[in-house]
């Protein structure tokens, strides 16, 4: 099962869209649970795959990149797919919740001291523009940022010198329970989001928030080759939770278009403007590359966009897989105006060809001809 995609692994198409994914999801999870299959070491296997699988392909950007890179590709996000720090784990949780937890019988997991649940996750995102040139070389970039920290005062709870009271909504069970039939269904309480508790009093110190903001700065050194939606971690320089726990810091890059250069992967593409008797004669000419100028020999009689390429001149793949190409594409140019003298110059140039300068006269002629036929 670990050499399947993910999109074998939850069996559903590519095409799939996110409610496909999750009803599928719910589906593994369920028949692989560790709860349904004690000591079953395969099973256990089996249901991380699951998990694994649709953290990524419930998550826009992961997927989109995991469909042109595929795993490698998820690696330059910042580590294994297994702990990526998107909203997918709470969607995870709310899920076990229904399947385990809400058909009748009680959940198989402890609770958690409500002093220990940090209010929010550990692991941040910021996001970072870069220029092409600076993407395509790499390059060291200061970054300002503010993470959330702790607050000593109230450690971390909210509540004036950390008293909590059990929430009214849920009796402090984190859990308010619906029934529908006979089927017992759960949630988590939209009171006390699942805590179980609640402040007394706010703390005065972080307004209730349970953290207080701090600016940090960090440089960092992004890899030749990076691109948009790439990212890269940035160890223990997250948020900061109750037991002094740093996170990891995630930077999601944004690369800005160049004026000459397109990137498509690790391939640039050139668009070369040339009249068109360069492009008959085929002459040869220089044109700009990303790490200098290069000889464009042109094809005599040189097709309207037809492309050149210019292999290992492209940009180095990030993950240190090579480099793409360059393709250099022809963009024929005509004259808009013709001075007499022009056009019996052009007159001249096109008899000397002599028959090769008509081919349309034959085909023409064939084609009235048998035209001619259809009215008699």
């Amino acid at each position: 099962m670990e050499d399947l995609s993910y999109y074998e692994i939850l069996n559903v198409a590519q095409n799939a869209d996110k409610a496909t994914i999750k009803a599928a999801y719910r589906t593994m999870a369920k028949k692989y649970h560790p709860d349904k299959n004690a000591g079953d070491s395969e099973a256990e296997q089996k249901f991380k795959l699951c998990n694994e699988a649709y953290q990524c392909l419930s998550d826009d950007k992961q997927k989109s990149i995991y469909d042109r890179y595929g795993k490698e590709g998820l690696k330059g996000m910042g580590g294994s797919s297994s702990r990526r720090s998107s909203g997918g784990f709470d969607d995870l949780g709310s899920m076990f919740e229904e399947m385990f937890n809400g058909f009748g019988g009680g959940s198989s997991r402890r609770r958690q001291n409500p002093a220990d649940i940090e209010k929010y996750q550990l692991d941040m995102n910021v996001d970072m523009y870069l220029s092409f040139n600076e993407a395509v070389f790499g390059c060291d970039k200061e970054i300002e940022f503010s993470y959330k920290n702790s607050c000593k005062k109230c450690k971390g709870t909210g509540a004036k010198d950390a008293k909590l009271s059990p929430c009214k909504q849920c009796n402090g069970q984190g859990q308010v329970y619906m029934k529908q039939g006979f089927m017992t269904f759960s949630q988590t309480c939209p009171t006390c989001l699942g805590l179980g508790s609640a402040p007394t009093d706010s703390c005065e110190s972080c307004k209730g928030e349970g953290y207080t903001k701090e600016k940090e700065k960090v440089t960092i050194k992004v890899p030749a080759g990076i691109d948009s939606q790439n990212r890269l971690r940035v160890s223990g320089k997250g948020n900061i939770g109750k037991k002094g726990t740093r996170g990891d810091l995630y930077v999601t890059f944004t690369v800005t278009p160049d004026k000459h250069f397109i990137r498509n992967g690790n391939d640039v593409y050139i668009e070369i403007p040339v009249f068109f008797t360069q492009a008959i004669t085929g002459e040869s000419f220089h044109i700009p590359s990303l790490t200098g100028e290069l000889e464009l020999k042109l094809d005599i009689g040189t097709k309207d966009k037809q492309h050149f390429t210019f292999k290992g001149e492209g940009i180095a793949d990030v993950h240190g897989n090579g480099k793409g190409n360059l393709i250099a594409q022809v963009n024929l140019i005509y004259p808009k105006k013709l001075t007499s003298e022009q056009k019996e110059l052009l007159k001249k140039l096109q008899e000397s060809f002599g028959v090769e300068s008509t081919p349309h006269e034959s085909v023409l002629d064939a084609a009235i001809e048998k035209m001619k036929g259809w009215f008699k």
